[in-house]
């Protein structure tokens, strides 16, 4: 499988990576749905024999087990640091991103991975609250001391985004070379001002719910998946604006019966047609893997591409956190756990 530089860094990724989020023991507030250690070691184990070595987490994914499952399963397999790309978030912890939370945190992380340092280090979001030098300095402190190869942002509006850059720029610091924002056919909204301010640093997009919380892989709203039953979250996200997406969801069946795939290689395929580097997809079982893997056989023409797009209306933005005081105002969101995302 082909990789591609992260950014303009050395770390070289597939085009696809394993999202974290779907492993992790079971706590009442966290999802119901993730997988225990023996399926997170069997769904790590396939992604590596078919060429996916990209792997995302987060320190409060499931309470910190899902590094832990990772971790054991890398170690179980026996599978050498170098050949797998790791990555791990912060900021849903105390003190967000300031200097003591940073160091605090990665050291819990790389304990619980098991290893000595991470390919990708991303903040999960903007912190408000941190002076930007701050939060800057000491991501690049953990770079320059190797426990860091390279730095990630999530969600957050793009004008937040190009300060950092430009923080960083001011100071020699590392710079930002990975978005991880919330993309796809369902929501674009990023496409006005956050992915423009991507390219203009050179930074790899690396979106999470590719799939749409499994809205854009079956003709019909809704399902009987423990997932679409249980999560709460998921129905925050999308649920509201169903009237106004579902003509979206009915030309990718018409897209994907044509094509004669299901309809996820093409919600897959349409990140890559877009210019992502690796969408992030959730695996409950080794298969997901391999589904995930066949949609890269998968090209849309423009006609395509533009069919797909044509429907789409404005959105309320899901993803990035409003300033806290300010959440009346039209087009943010409240803030929330990341790990229910």
């Amino acid at each position: 499988m082909d990789h591609t530089p992260l950014g303009q860094t050395d770390v070289a990724v597939p085009p696809l990576c394993i999202g974290g989020m779907s492993f992790g023991e079971v706590f009442a507030d966290t999802h119901q749905w993730t997988a225990d250690q023996p399926t997170t070691q069997q769904i790590i184990a396939r992604a590596l024999e078919l060429g996916v070595n990209f792997i995302d987490t987060a320190n409060v994914y499931a309470h910190g087990t899902s590094e832990q499952f990772i971790g054991a399963s890398l170690k179980n397999l026996g599978v050498p640091r170098e050949d797998v790309v790791l990555a791990s978030k912060v900021f849903f912890n105390e003190g967000r991103l300031s200097r003591a939370a940073i160091e605090r945190e990665i050291v819990g992380t790389l304990e619980r991975l098991g290893t000595d340092y991470l390919d990708l280090y991303i903040i999960h979001r903007f912190d408000y609250d941190t002076p930007l030098e701050e939060t800057m300095e000491a991501l690049d402190s953990l770079v320059r001391d190797g426990r860091v190869r390279a730095l990630g942002a999530s969600a957050m509006y793009g004008y937040q985004l190009h300060t950092l850059q430009t923080v960083a720029d001011a100071h020699g610091w590392t710079r930002f070379a990975s978005m991880q924002n919330h993309y796809n056919l369902l929501y674009r909204e990023d496409e006005r001002e956050l992915i423009p301010v991507c390219r203009q640093f050179g930074m790899s997009l690396t979106p999470y719910s590719p799939p749409a919380s499994g809205h854009l892989t079956r003709p019909t709203w809704d399902s009987d998946s423990v997932r679409s039953t249980t999560d709460d979250v998921m129905r925050s996200k999308y649920d509201r604006d169903q009237e106004m997406d579902m003509p979206i969801v009915e030309r990718l069946a018409e897209v994907a019966d044509r094509l004669d795939v299901p309809m996820s290689d093409v919600a897959l395929a349409w990140h890559w047609a877009k210019g992502v580097t690796a969408p992030i997809v959730g695996c409950s079982r080794p298969s997901r893997v391999d589904d995930a893997v066949r949609a890269l056989d998968v090209t849309l023409t423009p006609e395509d591409i533009a069919y797909l797009e044509e429907p789409y209306l404005a959105h309320e933005l899901v993803g990035p956190l409003a300033r806290p005081g300010d959440k009346e105002l039209a087009g943010t969101t409240v803030p929330q756990d990341a790990d229910k995302r």
